[in-house]
């Protein structure tokens, strides 16, 4: 059993969905294939599910018809005919129209799994039935009856054992009775809580999905397919010049991932480690080309500097206003504030008198952030600083483009070395 995943890029319009059925074809089942909501659709429904709870009937409109003319214009680039694709996307879209002409609840995030996890349904009845016209012998599953939830809605948090047993009688159970299968189609993204509701297990989520139905189904391997040629040591749209990591272990994966490396998701990783699964990024644009190979063999984790660049970040300063020591009493109440405003802190720096951190958060919510510190602690901040890590810096070249920038902070380990840059 191997277990892909096609992210939104590699099925964003006909040419890509079937260059994606062909790198199927191209492979021995069993396959699991997890597939994200195609290009930009996602973006596109929390547009609508933005309008939807403001009650903006304009933009609900204009949102949802530039969605329905996507895709339909995808089933008939697709399909030379009416499929039985077209007439499930259509059933699917109908049910989404009558929701949206309800009243909205007041749990935003309720209403946004039940609304955004329709670009992952479309996509899997759209990519199975290309498979179909391929002649490959594919199922569709629906992930709302397989992956058990928390009703935790946005952030679903896995029920591991009920999960393991919902594949086991689905996923596993169609391959035991058609031994012809070659492989399973289903929807990143998304998942079910015990009431049945549907839930989305977070921003980017389809990596995990393919993590979870490779736990639990003791899978070879899973396969990520990207439009990057694997795990690369720098983000290209940043620097140039980047290189190719050939292999790297979970460890060194799960740190570049806490330290803001975009090419895996974080919670990715861990249940493949358990496993001892391992994790190929590939490119779909090169799918003969090696890739890179994430196991457990850490020997070749230090012979790359990696760098990661995040932008807009803040830097706050905090100090009591008595002048006196930053205690450990201080920092919990700090934290207990910034639980409360969102913020995620990606550095942090104390002396006697100051405690500072390089954190994101909504902008939105910062006055508020601001507001309820400063009733105990003098604070200081500076919007839209730089934050660049670097990993195993020993032959590390500072890149060229941030010399002119001001370091506000520096923290050297014996592996990492990180800047906060203005």
């Amino acid at each position: 059993m191997k277990v892909f995943k096609f992210g939104g890029a590699s099925v964003k319009n006909a040419t890509a969905i079937k260059n994606a059925v062909q790198i199927t074809q191209s492979y021995k089942g069993p396959l699991i294939v997890v597939v994200s909501a195609m290009g930009k659709t996602t973006n596109s429904l929390e547009e609508l599910w933005s309008a939807f709870v403001k009650r903006d009937q304009k933009t609900i409109s204009k949102s949802l018809n530039k969605l329905v003319e996507f895709h339909n214009q995808l089933l008939v680039e697709l399909f030379q005919e009416q499929s039985s694709s077209a007439k499930l996307f259509n059933e699917s879209l109908s049910k989404l129209s009558n929701y949206l002409e309800k009243e909205p609840s007041e749990n935003m995030a309720y209403e946004y799994d039940q609304i955004v996890s329709y670009g992952e349904l479309w996509s899997t009845i759209i990519f199975s039935g290309a498979l179909a016209a391929y002649k490959v012998n594919a199922k569709w599953m629906d992930a709302r009856k397989i992956i058990r939830t928390t009703n935790h809605f946005q952030e679903a948090r896995v029920d591991w054992p009920k999960t393991k047993d919902l594949v086991k009688s689905t996923i596993l159970s169609a391959f035991e009775k058609d031994m012809g299968l070659k492989c399973v189609v289903t929807q990143g993204f998304i998942g079910h809580a015990n009431s049945g509701k549907t839930t989305t297990l977070g921003r980017e989520g389809s990596d995990f999905s393919a993590a979870i139905l490779a736990w639990a189904t003791s899978a070879q391997q899973v396969l990520i397919w990207k439009d990057v040629p694997g795990l690369l040591n720098a983000d290209p749209k940043e620097f140039e010049n980047t290189i190719k990591i050939d292999r790297i272990s979970y460890k060194e994966a799960i740190e570049l991932s806490y330290f803001g490396a975009s090419v895996i998701h974080p919670k990715t990783l861990k249940p493949l480690q358990n496993s001892n699964i391992p994790l190929l990024i590939k490119s779909f644009v090169d799918p003969k080309a090696e890739g890179t190979i994430i196991d457990s063999d850490e020997s070749a984790d230090y012979q790359q500097a990696s760098y990661i660049y995040k932008r807009n970040q803040l830097l706050i300063s905090i100090s009591p206003k008595d002048f006196s020591f930053i205690l450990e009493d201080h920092i919990s109440e700090i934290f207990s504030v910034f639980s409360l405003t969102g913020v995620k802190v990606h550095l942090m720096q104390n002396s006697a008198l100051s405690f500072s951190v390089c954190a994101t958060m909504k902008k939105t919510m910062l006055k508020g952030l601001i507001d309820n510190l400063s009733e105990k602690f003098n604070v200081k901040y500076n919007e839209d600083v730089d934050l660049l890590t670097i990993r195993h810096y020993k032959d590390h070249v500072f890149p060229e483009k941030l010399k002119t920038k001001k370091v506000l902070i520096k923290q050297r380990s014996r592996s990492t070395l990180r800047y906060v840059l203005r």
